[in-house]
């Protein structure tokens, strides 16, 4: 496995308080940020570029939220084996350009089953895009990098800063 340079990174993520930790380095290192909801309205408050998931995508969020990242051009982005001829000849005929860093987590299910929120509320908290960003993540360890745990962000930045982005 050799070290690769990340260029374009997804951010989805429930907690958003630690942001700043890694938002600088990805932006020193000139990487693309992609984000979704919340997480989108964050990164540009802290006035950082960012592309929202659906004028990536061109196609809207739909269903109060509960489609946004799942779509072929973000996870296509993804699981893309970067040494693979075909892979690389289909994404760059669909042209989609391919994503290096995952930053996600999960909604926080627990926490709200705790906090005995109604069930048509808890539903809502029932994670499907997460999980599936981790996943094609992580089976395309080899190409792109997973962070889906805040306490990583200051290890990310380090990396990112030692090994030039």
């Amino acid at each position: 496995m050799s070290l690769k340079k990340i260029k374009r990174a997804i951010i989805s993520v429930s907690d958003k308080s630690d942001l700043k930790t890694i938002l600088p380095s990805l932006k020193k290192f000139n990487i693309e940020i992609i984000s979704s909801g919340g997480s989108f309205k964050k990164i540009k408050s802290m006035n950082y570029n960012c592309t929202e998931v659906s004028n990536y995508t061109g196609f809207d969020e739909m269903l109060d939220g509960r489609i946004k990242t799942l779509h072929p051009k973000i996870h296509a982005g993804i699981l893309n084996v970067r040494k693979n001829k075909n892979h690389n000849k289909k994404l760059k005929k669909k042209k989609i350009p391919n994503i290096d860093l995952v930053i996600v987590d999960l909604y926080p299910f627990e926490k709200k089953l705790n906090e005995k929120v109604k069930f048509n509320e808890l539903i809502e908290h029932i994670d499907i895009g997460g999980p599936a960003l981790v996943r094609s993540a992580a089976k395309n360890f080899n190409d792109v990098t997973i962070i889906s745990n805040i306490a990583d962000y200051q290890n990310l930045a380090k990396e990112l800063k030692i090994n030039k982005g």
